[in-house]
């Protein structure tokens, strides 16, 4: 079974490994319900979804009809009124009558920023839900290089309950990356957010880069560099890690998680297959 651990203050233990739900947004439910399965057998609790995936949400609502996962979920909207909507929209579709956490969605670009954390903005809709009990806790997600500067600025706004951004070892070879991740995952353990973190997979650098199969960027497909890429991130004890968003390769990254013991070195990272970098 993969390990668990405190998921920030929440009270929750999560699995380390969490389950990126935009994998079910194009599937059909035999796929869906192949991949609970799959879930199940390595012990995963922790679903991360979003109101833009498709029919993710509908396909996770059979699953939660008989199973318990901390279910968490994203409004991409920014003002109070639409992102309240979405919410309760949201739990339409998952079938439940709250969720555990509801997440601002990719909250990168400055001037949504400031209207999402704003009187009248998507925050307060988020507010309201938790004080109706509809939602535990809130979250904020991004993608891009900007993204742990932004967080750390969303953080000094609002005390959130856990933050997510891209973290692979690819990417963190860039010193201005690694700067300021390292300074969000310094904010995040002192403060105890929870840090989840996205493309463990991806062959290169997120910017510029076309995305194939089901993920928005370039995976890593053989098991062996898989078994790098994902204990490199689990050698990192603060950080969690959500699956890529494709359901065949799936497997081979839960494989490779329940498998971790150490985290490779640089001289063994160095042996990934990179050469997308190259073409």
């Amino acid at each position: 079974m993969i390990e668990r651990a405190p998921f920030g203050a929440t009270g929750h233990e999560s699995s380390r490994v969490i389950f990126g739900a935009a994998a079910l947004g194009d599937v059909s439910k035999a796929d869906a319900d192949a991949t609970l399965q799959v879930l199940l057998e390595h012990g995963i609790n922790h679903i991360d979804v979003a109101a833009s995936y498709g029919d993710a949400e509908l396909r996770i609502a059979t699953w939660l009809k008989e199973h318990d996962f901390f279910v968490a979920t994203k409004t991409g909207e920014r003002t109070y009124a639409k992102a309240r909507e979405e919410i309760r929209r949201s739990l339409e579709r998952l079938g439940v009558d709250h969720v555990d956490s509801i997440q601002l969605h990719n909250l990168v670009d400055v001037i949504e920023w400031d209207v999402a954390l704003s009187p009248g903005g998507a925050l307060e809709a988020c507010l309201e839900a938790r004080e109706e009990g509809l939602v535990k806790h809130i979250g904020v997600t991004g993608h891009g290089l900007s993204v742990p500067k932004m967080h750390q600025r969303s953080l000094q706004r609002f005390a959130f309950d856990s933050v997510l951004c891209p973290y692979n070892a690819v990417q963190m070879r860039d010193p201005r990356y690694a700067e300021t991740f390292d300074e969000l995952a310094e904010l995040c353990a002192t403060r105890d957010v929870a840090l989840q973190t996205i493309k463990a997979l991806a062959r290169a650098p997120w910017e510029g880069r076309a995305h194939t199969a089901a993920t928005w960027y370039e995976p890593l497909t053989d098991q062996a560099d898989i078994d790098r890429a994902v204990h490199w991130v689990l050698g990192n004890p603060q950080v969690f890690l959500l699956t890529t968003g494709d359901v065949h390769v799936l497997p081979k990254l839960l494989d490779a998680a329940e498998r971790y013991e150490r985290r490779p070195t640089d001289d063994e990272m160095a042996e990934l297959d990179l050469t997308a970098l190259f073409t």
